[in-house]
């Protein structure tokens, strides 16, 4: 998805982390290569917030290290807020918490926001912190997206806030969105990922994108295309979330549909010949492990860590390829759940922690 705010680049300052040892939580069956890596990664965090200072990083040129920004986070701002509530738990450092509560607060704005990516925006921004103003804005955030849910299309609609049609159903905006309704309305949240299963799962090959039309109903569009990268790896990670919500369980048997090899996919499956996006792999190793699938999340992490991470930089993600942008990219949403995927598997976070919030 691409967004039309501004713009603009950062340079490089490369700071350092102080090691925390022994804050992971590794037993004997964590990989060696878990720990070293999440370090490398939250440690490049602290690099990020230097360069981006009160902006939001979006993705960074693979060379330079330079990050293009936005001033108001858009529809990533919440992985950024993540990252730096990951950082905060792993080194215990008062300041660490103190950057990645300014960062979550600065979110406010989008609460009354007419888009379904509210759920990435608010559940990854709150859901790792631990001060009763991010739980008092999450709360905010699910009463907001309950207000918007319709319950005559089965969910919230994508909306209006990126420009476009506005009653579509999109597959990025399930994740997030499941666990942000189910905790005011478990039975909106089970409407809203169930609508969306059975419109991208509706025929083959499947379609992330569907728009409402009166009188003639859903009709599917190909932006983003049925070979998109994050199709598969969005809703996964809806299923997964879906599976610690009240009722959801049964969602999630819908799993079996979507799982492929745990490699790193083109950023379009239709184009063998397409850039691969690192940033798909990494949101689909989370949704493995939230589904049990823990081999398959192992292997998938390692093929990242061994091959496409360099100085704790996740690289090798599509932003957006039909527009070319940042196609070979380091990208924030890619090093939130790369490190979000390592810190459930060393014990940073325990599952608990790691699906729900709690």
């Amino acid at each position: 998805m691409s967004t039309a705010e501004d713009r603009t680049g950062t340079t490089n300052n490369p700071t350092t982390m102080s090691t925390a040892k022994d804050r992971t939580g590794t037993t004997n069956d964590v990989p060696g290569w878990a720990g070293p890596a999440l370090e490398s990664v939250l440690r490049r965090v602290a690099v990020t917030r230097a360069e981006a200072g009160d902006r939001f990083p979006l993705f960074a040129d693979p060379a330079t290290g330079r990050w293009t920004t936005t001033g108001r986070g858009s529809w990533t701002g919440g992985f950024w807020a993540g990252l730096l509530w990951l950082r905060a738990r792993y080194t215990r450092q008062a300041a660490d918490r103190e950057a990645a509560a300014r960062c979550t607060e600065r979110l406010t704005p989008w609460v009354g926001a007419d888009t379904a990516a509210r759920g990435l925006v608010f559940w990854y921004g709150t859901a790792l912190a631990d001060t009763p103003e991010a739980a008092a804005l999450r709360a905010r955030a699910a009463h907001a997206c309950r207000e918007a849910y319709d319950p005559a299309l089965g969910l919230v609609p994508w909306g209006a806030a990126f420009g476009g049609p506005r009653l579509l159903a999109r597959v990025d905006g399930a994740p997030g969105m499941v666990p942000l309704l189910a905790s005011v309305d478990p039975g909106a949240a089970r409407s809203h990922l169930r609508r969306h299963l059975e419109l991208c799962l509706r025929e083959a090959p499947f379609r992330w994108c569907w728009r409402y039309e009166r009188p003639v109903g859903w009709t599917p569009r190909d932006d983003p295309p049925p070979g998109w990268s994050r199709g598969r790896a969005w809703l996964l990670l809806a299923l997964a979330e879906a599976a610690r919500c009240p009722g959801g369980e049964e969602l999630a048997e819908a799993a079996g549909l979507l799982l492929t090899e745990p490699v790193v996919p083109p950023a379009d499956e239709a184009r063998p010949d397409s850039p691969p996006d690192t940033s798909a792999a990494a949101v689909t190793a989370v949704a493995l492990l939230g589904l049990g699938h823990r081999e398959l999340a192992v292997a998938l992490l390692h093929d990242l860590v061994s091959a496409h991470v360099m100085d704790g930089r996740l690289l090798d993600g599509c932003y957006d390829l039909p527009s070319g942008t940042a196609t070979r990219h380091q990208l924030v949403w890619g090093d939130f759940f790369l490190a979000y995927a390592l810190a459930s598997l060393t014990g940073l976070l325990d599952r608990e922690v790691a699906l729900t919030g709690r």
